[in-house]
């Protein structure tokens, strides 16, 4: 037996509970995994609400973790009992001291990287990744909007356009976040409280806005990311703090500029085991190379209800881990 945050139904972070529940002994092609640290994301807050559905219930939470290899079934060739590993993207079940996985979405950790900043960074060092480097190909010189920058992603952002050469304009919530995102690289960070950050975009950029917007916050930011884009501009957006984006006419794509909407997601980006292990090599090669992941919040796994409501109310900045 082991202990895990599971929920038996869908809602507030009060279904959360702290509960023993067996492990199977690892399958073919599986490992088991005892848990050294576990990483807090807002999917999870989505997986638990009911925003995203869930294939059964009661399950777990959380997609990413980090820990050492206990046991390989059938078929393991790749790791072997005392590996140091980690996961992110998989299907909810991070929240426990020990599960099984399957070994192909694992990914072995380089020496130089402990366990505690493998689950703070993977989720997000691999999506900003993939929005910086595939779903647009930031280049040197150009300037692009990044919201929630003080938050997990937005640091490891800031700090990998800056390494690109690009100008990061970012929002946040507060005069102390628009401080800790200067410090790792955004050149001008718009409160959004007291500032409009349309108008700000607009000026900054001389009235022509800008070729691409970096949208996690939903519907409160989605018109006005809309506004910012230059024509044929491309709208990225890969998460809703605020709430599911409004559904809209394409022909409002046309009348704002011949504009680009996607909705990304790691699932896609990194399905295949080698766009997986080199999404996270350029990662690990970044932070080598000197990018900062900053664990600012720590939590026992068992009071992964209240990181959870400190997530929701906006309280944490840059990456919270939850420890087994």
């Amino acid at each position: 037996m082991t202990h895990a945050i599971r929920i038996h139904e869908q809602g507030g972070p009060e279904v959360m509970r702290w509960e023993a529940v067996p492990v199977a002994a690892p399958g073919a092609g599986e490992v088991l995994l005892r848990q050294t640290a576990v990483g807090l994301n807002y999917i999870d807050v989505y997986h638990r609400n009911g925003a995203y559905k869930l294939p059964q219930l009661p399950t777990s939470l959380g997609i990413e973790a980090a820990g050492v290899v206990e046991a390989v079934g059938p078929g393991v060739t790749e790791f072997k009992p005392g590996d140091r590993v980690a996961y992110a993207g998989h299907v909810p079940g991070a929240y426990a001291e020990a599960r099984v996985m399957p070994a192909h979405r694992l990914v072995p950790l380089p020496e130089g990287i402990d366990d505690r900043h493998a689950a703070a960074m993977l989720l997000q060092g691999m999506t900003v990744e993939y929005l910086l480097c595939r779903t647009y190909a930031v280049k040197a010189g150009q300037t692009v909007l990044f919201h929630a920058a003080a938050g997990g992603v937005g640091l490891i952002a800031c700090q990998w356009l800056k390494k690109i050469g690009a100008t990061v304009i970012g929002t946040v919530g507060s005069d102390e976040k628009a401080k800790l995102a200067t410090a790792h690289g955004c050149d001008h960070a718009i409160v959004y409280s007291r500032e409009n950050f349309v108008e700000r975009v607009k000026e900054l950029t001389g009235g022509k806005g800008v070729p691409v917007v970096y949208d996690s916050v939903g519907k409160d930011t989605w018109a006005g990311s809309l506004e910012c884009l230059q024509p044929r501009g491309l709208m990225v957006s890969f998460g809703a703090s605020s709430g599911t984006p409004p559904d809209f006419s394409i022909n409002l794509l046309q009348q704002k500029g011949s504009l680009y909407v996607t909705r990304p997601t790691i699932a896609h980006y990194c399905a295949d085991r080698g766009d997986l292990l080199a999404s996270a090599g350029a990662l690990f090669a970044m932070v080598k190379g000197g990018l900062k992941v900053e664990i600012n919040q720590t939590y026992a796994l068992r009071d992964a209800a209240q990181a959870h409501r400190d997530l929701e109310a906006r309280k944490t900045t840059g990456s919270t881990i939850l420890l087994p």
